[in-house]
Formats: structure tokens, sequence, C-alpha cells
């Protein structure tokens, strides 16, 4: 019997210390297996050609304005036109009470006639004064009288012309006309008002709004370091595009029609440091109103050379400088300061610390650190609407 207990005693003894070499991680008969070695998605790093432009507010701004004033002294008769529809140039807005003005031209008329008649009389006596002064039938003091009576009849005879033209550019303005075509706002007057040519306020507005300005303000410090960008030749002038603008509505949506730029100020504005663009948008439906704010994205010129990345590849050091890890030929990561020149969308347009051809970190570089080796794996974007509905979920 004593056999069969040492055969036991053996065997439990053995079971308990597979059972502790278990709890302890560590299996019997080999080592614990190396850590693994980190993989990060990369991108390799390729020059493109980038159109740059700049996104700048404004606001809009009638293409033509005119101010309806009146010229004449008088009580509005009529009004012609309807609030807020469109009016052409010529066309008849007010009726001011034209009675005075229509007397005072039937008297300048009729002044006129008379020193018209009173001057042909005068004409004849001087004539005949001048073949009788020839043979000494009146003397030289009588023609000389009868001469000046003739040039005193004809300044009479223009100085009537004159109050009878006055008298009927009076009488014209009598009735207000629209000086250009537009659109014309709400009446400040209505028919009975009384109404005199030195007012200040105006009797309705007329602006153009086919085409129309929007007027856009830039920091002058950023057109200078565009003209330092173009003169080094980092820029590349964008051509037959550069003119062209696009425009950015308050709602976010883009205006579907495309403006050209007219022109760039040439005076900063000494409060802002800005300077004032000018562009021109067709506005055939009137979608576009008189004040509206807009922004409106200007094609700045073309970088032929330029390195875009990924923004969830570059972080910020503590000093707030960006950096980016980079894969090297051993299979380690670099990391790189960077100077980055703006956001392209949802890239940095980077000017140094990349090169062609660099293999960029973009995905697992949170826990990275320089000199770690690391495996790769080409990085590939996650389409936004998947990311979108995850992130909901």
């Amino acid at each position: 019997m004593r056999p069969v207990a040492t055969y036991s005693s053996t065997l439990i003894a053995a079971l308990a210390a597979a059972c502790l070499l278990t709890a302890c991680g560590k299996p019997p008969g080999g080592a614990p297996p190396a850590a693994g070695t980190p993989v990060v998605g990369v991108l390799t790093v390729q020059p493109q050609r980038v159109a740059l432009s700049t996104e700048l507010p404004g606001r809009t701004v009638p293409f033509l304005i005119a101010d309806v004033r009146p010229q004449v002294n008088g009580i509005v008769k009529t009004r012609n036109f309807r609030e807020g529809s469109d009016v052409k140039a010529g066309a008849a807005l007010y009726q001011i009470d034209p009675a005075t003005y229509k007397a005072a031209y039937d008297s300048n008329v009729a002044a006129l006639a008379k020193a018209q008649a009173s001057l042909k009389t005068t004409r004849l006596k001087a004539d005949r004064y001048k073949e009788l002064v020839a043979i000494q039938a009146v003397s030289q003091q009588d023609y000389d009288d009868a001469a000046a009576s003739l040039g005193q009849g004809e300044a009479d005879v223009a100085s009537a012309k004159a109050n009878v033209e006055t008298s009927r550019i009076n009488l014209a303005y009598a009735r207000v006309d629209a000086p250009i075509s537009g659109r014309i706002g709400k009446s400040s007057v209505t028919p009975g008002a009384l109404v005199t040519a030195s007012q200040t306020t105006a009797l309705a507005t007329i602006q153009q709004l086919d085409p129309i300005y929007v007027d856009v303000t830039q920091p002058s410090a950023s057109l200078l370091r565009l003209k330092q960008a173009l003169a080094r030749g980092d820029l590349q002038q964008a051509g037959t595009n550069a003119a062209k603008v696009k425009l950015l509505l308050e709602d976010g949506s883009t205006y579907p029609l495309e403006g050209k730029l007219e022109f760039s100020d040439v005076t900063v504005d000494q409060s802002t440091g800005a300077i004032t663009l000018r562009a021109v948008f067709p506005n055939p439906k009137a979608d576009l109103l008189p004040g509206m704010y807009v922004r409106a994205v200007l094609q700045e010129g073309v970088k032929e050379q330029g390195l875009l990345v990924p923004q969830q590849a570059v972080s910020r050091d503590n000093a707030g400088k960006p950096t980016a890890y980079v894969v090297g030929s051993d299979n380690k990561l670099q990391r790189r300061t960077l100077e980055t020149d703006r956001a392209v969308g949802d890239q940095w347009l980077v000017r140094s610390g990349l090169q062609a051809g660099d293999q960029l970190v973009v995905d697992g570089q949170q826990s990275a650190r320089p000199g770690a080796e690391v495996k790769v794996t080409a990085w590939t974007p996650k389409p936004a609407a998947a990311t979108t509905t995850s992130a909901s979920n």
C-alpha cells in the first residue's frame, strides 16, 4: 500500500505546480511572447497643383442708385407708380401742380413776341437811317441813336428767350421723372403733399439691381503677403480665372451665378487696416438685395508644387507649433516641425517641414514617440457620411 500513496502524492504536487504556473500567466515549456510592433496608417506625401482662394466678408451694393427729389415747389397732384415695382428711366413718377409754372411760361412767351415785334421796327428804322446818313439826309447822331436802339432791341429779345427757356424748364420739372431704370422703393409723400425744391427728404429711391455690386474688405497685410508670394515665385497668377468670384449667401448656400472682380481700391482704411475690393454679379431674378451680408471667394493664385496633408495628421506641441510624424527608411518614427500656410478644406497646405515622398503618419500617431519602430499600412480616408452616421449612433 505504501507505493500507491507515494504515487498519489507525486501526482497532486505536479497538478498544483501546473495550476500555479498557469495562474501566473507563464505556461510551462516556454518564455512570454514579445510585445507586438505598433501599426500606423501612412500617406505618401506627393506635390500637386493647388488653386488658392480666399474667402472675404462683404455687402451687396446697388449698381446704380438715385434719390428722387423735386426741383420746383408745389402740391403733388398724382403718384404714377406702384411702390416696389420696376420703373424705366424717363417714366413719370409724380405730377406737381403745374398751374403757376404754365402761367409763367405763357407770360414769358408773350413777352418774347412783344420784344421780337419791337425789334423788327427798330431794325427797319436803323436800316433806313443808315442809307440816309450816307447822303447826309439825317444827322450822324440820329443814326447812332437808331443803331443803339437796334442793339437794345436784340438784347431784349435774347433776354425774353432766356426767360421762356427758364419757365419751360420749371414747367417740365413739375413732372418728376425717373432718372434711372431700376426698382423703386416706398414713397415718402402722397398726393396733396407740399414739396419744395430745397427739401432734403427724397420722394423715393430707385436702385438698379441687375447687375449688382458686392463690396468686400481684405486686410492690407494679406494683400502684401499675396504680392510677396507672387514676387518670390511661390504662387503663379491664376490667369483668366483671377478675375472670377464666387459668392456664398447668408444661409451658407452658393449663389449660382459667377461674378467678376471689377477693381481694388487705392486707399487703406486707417480705422480697420483693410482695403475694399468690388465685384459685379448678374442678378436677373433679384435674389441679391442691397445690404445683404455675403462672403466672396476670390481666386488668388496657383501653387504648382503644393503639399497638402490631412489636418488629422498634424498636432501642436507645447509651444503651439504644428508637428507631424513621418516613418523613416528604417521604419522608425521621426517628429517634424511644420510651417503651414493655410487650411484648404480639411487639409493643411504645408510650406516647410515635409518633402515629396515622405511617409506621413495619419492614423495611430496618438501613442507615437520619436525613434519608435512601427509597421506601416496605407491610410485611406473614411467617407464623411459613414463617419457621421457612426458618431450619431
